[in-house]
C-alpha cells in the first residue's frame, strides 16, 4: 500500500511558494534537492534515516557532493577519497571505444589499469559537481507582462539569466538557470567542472553488455552495467586540463558502499540527473508521441539497424567501429516500442482527454476563466504542427541517417572562411579544426555501410508495408548518385580527405562547392533550414507559450477549493485520481538534480507472470549461448561460478546477486545514479527501466514502472575476483555484511 501525508502548508500561489502542491505521493515523483524538507517526513517513514540536509546542503559536505554529471548525459559517483567514479558500461562506452582498436580491444576484453600510470586520458571527457542550487524565480519573472510576445519574454529571461549566472562564471563556475513547470518557475544550478577525467576499468562487453539490445529495457537482467573512471586535478585540487602533473581529485563527500543488500519492500533513493519527462502535456501532445512519432522512428531505425548489424556480424573492425552507433540507434527505437504499447495499455490519451473536459468545465468557473482558451489553441497549434513534425522526422531519421551527410555539412566553416565570408577565425586554426574532426570520424567510419545506410533510408515503409521513397534525385537515379556520392566525394574516403586538406588552401573552398556530398549537404539542410524548421519553431514557441499557461492552470485548479468536488467527480466518471490531483506536482524532468525514493519491489507484467526483485549469476548461466556474441560468457566468470568463489558480495543465501528493480522514477539521464539504502550508503548503480514501464517520461504507473539497477556487490565482485583489481577495492570504503562478519 502505498504512504502519503498531507501536505499542511497553506495553499498560496504558487509562485511564491514553490513545491507547495497538494498531496505527496510515495514512489512517483522527481524531486528537487533544495526543497526536499518537503518530503523527509514521508522518506523517513518508509526507511530513510537521514535528514534532508545530509543529503542537500551548501553549508557542510552532504551526498549531493559524491555525484556528478558524467559527461554530457549521465550520472556518476565518487567512491573513494582519491576521486574513484562509478558510472554505467554504456555511459562510458565512448571512452572505452576511444582507447579501442583491432591491437587493444577494450570493448570485447576488458580493462584494468594496474596503476594510477596505466589509467587512461579521456579527451573531452568532463565531469560536473554540483554547487548551489538557488530559487531565482522572482528575479527571472519579475514585472514580465503576461502578453509580452514571446520572443520578448524570451529574451529577458535570457538577458535575466546571464545577468543572475555572471558572478558565479568570473569565479570558474559554470552557472546554469534553468526553468520548471514549463517556465512557471526558475531555479540556478551552479556547477565546478573538472575536465581530466581518465579511464580505470572496465569489465569486457559480455559482462558489461551481457544481453546486448535483446536484453536492452527488459527484466530480468543479468548486465554489469558498470565502468570505473578517475578525477584528476592540479596540485591545489582544482579543476586543470589534463596533465602528467595532476593528481587524483579529493573529493569532500564521497559513497560509502553497503554489502549488507536488501530484502523486497526496502527503501531506496536515487540521487542523480534525469533528462526528459513530459507528464503535464495535453492529449494532442499524446497522440502524436503514439501515433505519428515514435512508429516513424521506430520503422526508420529498424531499416538502418539491419544494415549496421549485419555489417557488424561480418567484419571485427566494423563490429567495434559501429558498436557505440548500433547502441545508441538501438536504444531509442526499443524503448519507443515500450512507450507505445504502455501508453496505448493505460490509454493515455482517453485519460488526458477526460481530464481536460474537468478542466474546461473547471474554465467555465470564477477561479479558471483565464484559461479557458488554452485547449482549444493546444488542438490547433498541434493539428498545424503534425505536417512539418513528419517532415523533420524525415530529415532527422533518413535524410541524416548516412553519416556523410551531417560531416560534409560540418566543412561550412572551413569553406566560409577560405571564402573570405567569416573572419571568425583563421584559415590555419579552421584547416585545424576540420583535420581533427577529420581524424575521430574516420576513425569509425565505412563507406560501404553508410552507403548501404543511404540506399536503404532513401525509403520510408508505411504502416501498410509499402514502401515510399523519401529521398529524390531529380534528373538522376538513386543509384547513380550513390555512385557519385561514395566513389568521388572527399567526405567518404579517408584518403581523398587526407589528399584534399594537405593541399588545401584559399581557392580549394571552390572544389568543396564541387564536391556532391557538400553540394547535397547544402540543398538537403537548406530545405530543412528554409521549408520546415521555421514553421516547426512557429509552432512549437506558440506550443510552449500556452503550455505554460496551461501548467499554471493545472497547478491553479489543484490548488483551488474546488479540488473536492473535482476529486468526487472524477471518482464518478472513473477518471484516474492521478488526472485530478491526488499526488503533488512534481517537476518534469530537464536534467537536473533530483531525488527518486521508492522501494525495492518485483512486478507482475502480464497475466499469470511475476516477476522477483533481483536477478542472480546462475541466470547469466541459464542464459549462456556461445554462439550467440551477446551471450558468450568469460570463462573466468564460469570458474567461480562453478567454485561458488564469492567472497563477501554473495547474499545470505550464498548467491550471488546481480541486478535488482524498484519503484524509483527515473528517466535517461539517470543511468550511473547512485542507488542509497536508508542510511544514504551505496547498493546499486542505476542503469535502466523495465520496458512496460517506458511510458513513463508521460505517465507513470505504479504497478508497472520499475528501474533496472546493478547490485554493488556483482560490481564489486567483478572488480575484485573477476579482474583481480585489489587496489580499487583497497581505495572504497565498504560495510561488509553481517553474515560474512559472522555476526
Amino acid at each position: 500500500m502505498k504512504k502519503s501525508i498531507l501536505n499542511k502548508w497553506p495553499l498560496l500561489a504558487f509562485l511564491l511558494l514553490p513545491g507547495s502542491f497538494s498531496v505527496l505521493r510515495a514512489d512517483e515523483g522527481m524531486w528537487i534537492p533544495l526543497l526536499l524538507d518537503q518530503n523527509e517526513a514521508e522518506m523517513q517513514r518508509m526507511g530513510l534515516q537521514l535528514d534532508a540536509e545530509d543529503i542537500y546542503s551548501i553549508n557542510h559536505s552532504s551526498l549531493k557532493d559524491a555525484v556528478v554529471i558524467f559527461g554530457g548525459g549521465c550520472t556518476g559517483e565518487v567512491v573513494s577519497d582519491q576521486g574513484l567514479v562509478l558510472t554505467n558500461h554504456h555511459c562510458g562506452y565512448d571512452a572505452i571505444q576511444y582507447h579501442s582498436s583491432v591491437e587493444h580491444d577494450y570493448l570485447t576484453d576488458g580493462f584494468w589499469a594496474g596503476s594510477f600510470e596505466e589509467e587512461l586520458p579521456c579527451p573531452g571527457l568532463e565531469v560536473r559537481f554540483l554547487d548551489r542550487i538557488t530559487d531565482v524565480t522572482d528575479a527571472v519573472l519579475h514585472d514580465l507582462d503576461a502578453k509580452l510576445p514571446e520572443k520578448v519574454r524570451e529574451d529577458s529571461i535570457r538577458i535575466r539569466s546571464k545577468r543572475l549566472a555572471g558572478p558565479f562564471e568570473a569565479e570558474g563556475y559554470e552557472a546554469r538557470v534553468v526553468p520548471f513547470y514549463y517556465g512557471n518557475q526558475y531555479y540556478m544550478f551552479v556547477y565546478e567542472v573538472y575536465p581530466d577525467v581518465r579511464l580505470v576499468g572496465t569489465p569486457p562487453s559480455n559482462i558489461g553488455k551481457f544481453g546486448g539490445d535483446t536484453d536492452n529495457w527488459m527484466w530480468p537482467r543479468h548486465t554489469g552495467d558498470f565502468s570505473v573512471f578517475r578525477i584528476y586535478a592540479d596540485s591545489a585540487n582544482r579543476p586543470a586540463s589534463y596533465s602528467p602533473s595532476n593528481r587524483p581529485y579529493k573529493p569532500e563527500k564521497h559513497l560509502s558502499i553497503d554489502l549488507n543488500g536488501y530484502e523486497e519492500g526496502d527503501f531506496t533513493f536515487v540521487l542523480g540527473y534525469p533528462g526528459s519527462t513530459q507528464e503535464y502535456i495535453s492529449s494532442y501532445a499524446v497522440r502524436l508521441i503514439e501515433d505519428v512519432m515514435d512508429p516513424m522512428r521506430i520503422s526508420a531505425r529498424t531499416e538502418r539497424l539491419d544494415v549496421i548489424k549485419a555489417a557488424m556480424d561480418r567484419d571485427a573492425k566494423t563490429r567495434i567501429q559501429y558498436a557505440s552507433k548500433a547502441a545508441g540507434i538501438a536504444n531509442g527505437w526499443k524503448k519507443w516500442q515500450g512507450e507505445i504499447k504502455g501508453l496505448e495499455r493505460l490509454n493515455v490519451v482517453g485519460s488526458k482527454q477526460d481530464y481536460e473536459t474537468v478542466f474546461q468545465d473547471w474554465c467555465s468557473g470564477v477561479n479558471g476563466k483565464e484559461f479557458a482558451g488554452i485547449l482549444p489553441a493546444l488542438k490547433e497549434n498541434y493539428q498545424g504542427l503534425e505536417p512539418y513534425l513528419v517532415m523533420q522526422i524525415i530529415f532527422q531519421e533518413h535524410i541524416l541517417a548516412p553519416e556523410a551527410v551531417s560531416f560534409a555539412y560540418s566543412f561550412n566553416l572551413l569553406h566560409d572562411v577560405a571564402k573570405g565570408t567569416d573572419s571568425s577565425m583563421s584559415l590555419e586554426d579552421a584547416l585545424a579544426v576540420c583535420k581533427e574532426k577529420a581524424g575521430i570520424f574516420f576513425k569509425d567510419y565505412d563507406p560501404e555501410v553508410d552507403r548501404a545506410i543511404f540506399e536503404r533510408l532513401a525509403f520510408m515503409v508505411n504502416a501498410d508495408g509499402t514502401r515510399e521513397q523519401v529521398i529524390d534525385f531529380e534528373g538522376s537515379t538513386l543509384e547513380k548518385q550513390l555512385d557519385w556520392f561514395y566513389g568521388k566525394s572527399v567526405f567518404t574516403s579517408r584518403e581523398r580527405m587526407e589528399k584534399f586538406l594537405g593541399n588545401f588552401k584559399e581557392s580549394s573552398y571552390k572544389a568543396l562547392e564541387r564536391d556532391p556530398m557538400f553540394k547535397y549537404a547544402q540543398v538537403v539542410f537548406g530545405q530543412y533550414v528554409n521549408q520546415t524548421y521555421p514553421f516547426i519553431r512557429m509552432y512549437n514557441a506558440r506550443i510552449d507559450s500556452l503550455q505554460r499557461l496551461y501548467m499554471k492552470g493545472q497547478i491553479r485548479l489543484k490548488e483551488s477549493g474546488d479540488f473536492a468536488s473535482l476529486m468526487r467527480v472524477g471518482i464518478r466518471n472513473d477518471i484516474p485520481l492521478s488526472n485530478v490531483g491526488s499526488e503533488m506536482l512534481y517537476p518534469d524532468a530537464n536534467f537536473t538534480m533530483r531525488v527518486a525514493y521508492g522501494q525495492v519491489k518485483g512486478f507482475e507484467p502480464a497475466d499469470a507472470v511475476e516477476y522477483a526483485p533481483y536477478t542472480t549469476l546462475a541466470g547469466i548461466m541459464e542464459k549462456e549461448d556461445p554462439d550467440i556474441y551477446d551471450y558468450v560468457v568469460e570463462a573466468r566468470l564460469k570458474d567461480l561460478y562453478a567454485r561458488k568463489d564469492y567472497g563477501p558480495y554473495a547474499n545470505a543465501l550464498g548467491e550471488m546477486p546481480v541486478a535488482f528493480v524498484g519503484t524509483n522514477h527515473t528517466t535517461g539521464g539517470n543511468s550511473g545514479s547512485p542507488v542509497l539504502n536508508g542510511d544514504g550508503n551505496l547498493i546499486g548503480i542505476n542503469f535502466d527501466r523495465n520496458w512496460e514501464g517506458t511510458m513513463s517520461d508521460v505517465r507513470y504507473d505504479p504497478d508497472m514502472c520499475r528501474n533496472i539497477m546493478l547490485d554493488i556487490r556483482y560490481c564489486l565482485f567483478i572488480i575484485d575476483k573477476f579482474a583481480g583489481a585489489e587496489r580499487l577495492i583497497d581505495e572504497m570504503d565498504i560495510i561488509k555484511p553481517v553474515w560474512y562478519r559472522g555476526e
